[in-house]
Formats: structure tokens, sequence, C-alpha cells
């Protein structure tokens, strides 16, 4: 490790390359393509960000078609603190005409660029006008990018969380790292591996990405008064790897019941309840069943019923939830011909029977839910549980954009209960179904 300076004139440790070129091996984080939405808005905090942490990225989506849009939340005014009024009113100019021409010479002088000017070094204590400013702009989008959350960069963090909290539940949110290839340590515990995407990058990209770099002179150049540049050698050689890597930014609580309502309000079966991946998942997890027969059954989330139908066949009683009026009311109709069925509208946690329980059957529900959300619904399960008594996780292998964490993320909170020992699991091409039973 050497020594570099940093924004704020501290000093600290610096990682080596090579050891992230080492994780990335080691990790194998799945492929990202942003070339595969309709809208991308791309976030920054500072004009250079977009380019240092996802210019390949823009690139790629660009070249797919993409409608891309640039945000811009400061003017990078205060890269160099020492500064007067009048010479950072001039290097927010500078940096705005940097930034124009890049994308110019790279052949994205097409993406709109919304500048905020919002004050540079200082976004932190501006997190709630950046939200307000960018709901607006990202209303429409089905996915963004932005500075990573965990960022050790004040103004990153501040504006990778105001992202979060201003995109649509609709959208896929990605975080880019900047300043945590030189500054952290590919083991520190803020950096989630099993949200780690990787983007390879051919040599034109990266070609055309190190050149763009070198055209924020303001920024690579030496600063005025001849200190260390912003962007050193440190952080440049991290740049030289023919990849990019973003983090999927978890959503921030659980699906709004508004997202549900309008699939229903859209269609009939917005689940494909009869496809072949739907009806595979059901045989599968029905066949995962470790008996035959069990007393009292719960599916919360039971949709229009279907599972439920096929369910009641093995419960004496089943009691059914789902908090969308259409849904249950679809549920209800084709239930009828089951006496021992009962479907309810609740939202989890609500809607946990008090009675004992044999079985309870979790298909595709609890990644939409926030950590709380969940914990409060195992509470209440277990509690109604019997001992011996089954639990049923089914899900699917990616990570919807309404979704909190992904279908592996919620399973290993679930796992962790020290109730519940693992009897089944079944991993497929698209689906995971596990069965756990109440100790």
């Amino acid at each position: 490790m050497s020594v570099t300076s940093d924004r704020g004139g501290g000093r600290r440790p610096v990682t080596a390359p090579r050891r992230w070129s080492r994780a990335l091996a080691d990790g194998a984080p799945l492929p990202f393509d942003p070339g595969g939405y309709r809208r991308l808005v791309v976030v920054a905090a500072h004009p250079d960000d977009e380019t240092l942490g996802a210019g390949g990225a823009l690139a790629v989506a660009h070249r797919a078609g993409v409608r891309l849009a640039l945000v811009v939340a400061s003017d990078g005014e205060a890269a160099y603190p020492g500064l007067g009024p009048e010479r950072r009113r001039e290097l927010g100019r500078v940096r705005r005409a940097e930034l124009h021409a890049v994308l110019r010479g790279r052949g994205l002088g097409d993406v709109p660029v919304q500048w905020l000017g919002l004050p540079d070094a200082g976004l932190a204590e501006h997190v709630g006008e950046l939200t307000d400013r960018l709901a607006p702009l990202l209303a429409d989008a089905d996915a963004y990018l932005a500075p990573w959350t965990e960022d050790p960069h004040s103004d990153h963090r501040a504006a990778g969380r105001a992202a979060s909290a201003a995109a649509p539940s609709t959208a896929y949110g990605w975080g880019y790292p900047i300043w945590m290839w030189p500054w952290m340590e590919p083991d520190d515990p803020r950096i989630h591996w099993d949200r780690a995407r990787l983007l390879p990058l051919d040599p034109s990209d990266l070609a055309s990405k190190l050149a763009a770099c070198s055209r924020f002179t303001s920024q690579v150049d030496k600063a005025p008064g001849g200190a260390a540049p912003v962007v050193g050698p440190e952080l440049l050689a991290h740049l030289e790897r023919p990849a990019e890597l973003v983090f999927r930014e978890p959503r921030p609580a659980s699906a709004p019941l508004r997202r549900f309502a309008a699939l229903y309000a859209e269609q009939a079966d917005p689940w494909h309840a009869h496809s072949w991946y739907e009806r595979r998942k059901r045989e599968v997890l029905l066949a995962s069943l470790p008996r035959e027969r069990y007393r009292a059954g719960f599916e919360p989330g039971c949709g229009t019923g279907i599972l439920t139908v096929e369910l009641a066949e093995r419960c004496e009683r089943l009691h059914a939830t789902e908090p969308v009026t259409e849904a249950a009311r679809t549920a209800r109709r084709n239930t009828a011909g089951h006496p021992g069925v009962r479907v309810v509208e609740r939202a989890l946690p609500a809607g946990v029977p008090d009675e004992g329980l044999d079985l309870a059957v979790f298909s595709e529900v609890l990644y939409y839910l926030d950590d709380r959300t969940v914990r409060a619904t195992l509470d209440a399960t277990l509690r109604a549980l019997r001992p011996g008594g089954d639990l049923v996780l089914a899900h699917w292998r990616e990570w919807p954009a309404e979704a909190p964490r992904d279908g592996e993320a919620t399973a290993a909170l679930v796992r962790a209960r020290p109730e519940l020992e693992e009897l089944v699991e079944h991993v497929d091409e698209r689906f995971v179904v596990r069965v756990l039973r109440r100790r």
C-alpha cells in the first residue's frame, strides 16, 4: 500500500489494483447488461463521476438504443477547497464545459444533461432537496445508475441514496463505485458481493473511457498552486481494468401495494399462472411437501388462488390471504368448490392465523417485503406453526425491480431462524424451492 491525499486534504492508504483484480476473479460476479432497458437515467454527484464510474455502461447502453438521460447534482466547484468564490464559480463553468465536450467526443452528444446546481461537497446536507428534484426526472425510468450508496465520498453516498429514495418502485437501481477502488479493501463488510454485477469492456470501449477521463483536465492535471490532482494515478490505475462493477441497490421499503393493484388492473393474470414456469414451480413445490396430508395450512399472497386450489387437496383447512381486492375476489371464486379454504384480504404481517398450523407456504412473497416485515411475518408464523410443521419457500432466481432483496438473501433470513431445520432444497434453472421443518 502507498499513501495519497483525499479531497479533504487528509491522507489515507491506497489499495493496489491487483487486490481488486483477484477479488473480482474470486467473486465471479454475474454479468451486467445496461443495454436491456428502455430508459436509463444516470445520476452523478459531480461532472466526471458518470465517466469514471460508468463510462463503459453509458457507451453500451447508447449503442443498444437505450434512451439515456444524465443528471448532475453539483457543478464540482469545490474540488479545490482553497479557491475563493469567483474562482469556484469559474471552476464550475469549466467542469460543465468539460462534461459536454467529453460526451460529444464519445458520440454521446445527444444525451440530455440536467444540471441541478446543488453545492459541491455539501450534498449530504441537501439529500431531501436532491431526492425531490430527482423524483420527476426518474419517474418514467425503468432503471437508474447512480453513485454507489457506500462509496467513501460523502457526496457520492448522498447522490446514491437520494436516487434510491426518488426512483419509482418499478425501476432497477444500480450503484457504481468510484473511490471504493483506491480507498477500500475487497473484504470490507460494506461490500455486498452477492449484489455485485460485472460489465466486461471491449478494447474500444475501454480506450474511449480512458481517453474521456483524461479530458477532464481540471481534475487530472495539477491543482491550483501545484497540489496533487483530484483524480490522480491512485484512481486512474483502477480504471484501466477492462470491466466496470456495479451493485444492485435494494429498495428501501416493501414493494407498495398499489404496484400489485396496478398489475391486476392491467390484466386478470399478471403472473401468468398457467405458463410452463408457473406450472413446473407448482408441481415441484407440491412434490416437495414431505406429507401427503396436512390439518391446517397457510398461504399468504395467494394471488388468484391457482396454487391455493392444489394445496386445498392436501389440507383439511387452508387459510389464504391476498392484499389486492380484485385478486382476492378471484381467489374466492376459484376456491369456491373447496369448503375448507378461507380467503381473506390481508397484507403481511397481518393475516397469520392464530390457530396451530402444520404448513405455511410462501411462494414468491417474502422478497417483496422489507426486513422488518419479514421478521414480523416469521415471528407470527413460527408462533402458529406446530413443532414438526413445514414451512415452504419458493422464489424466482432473478431479483424483481420492486423487491428489497433477491430470493436467496430472503431465504437466508428464514434459514437463520434456529426454530427451523431444512429438509428439502430444489435448485432449478429459474426457481428454488425449500422446505424447512419447525423443531
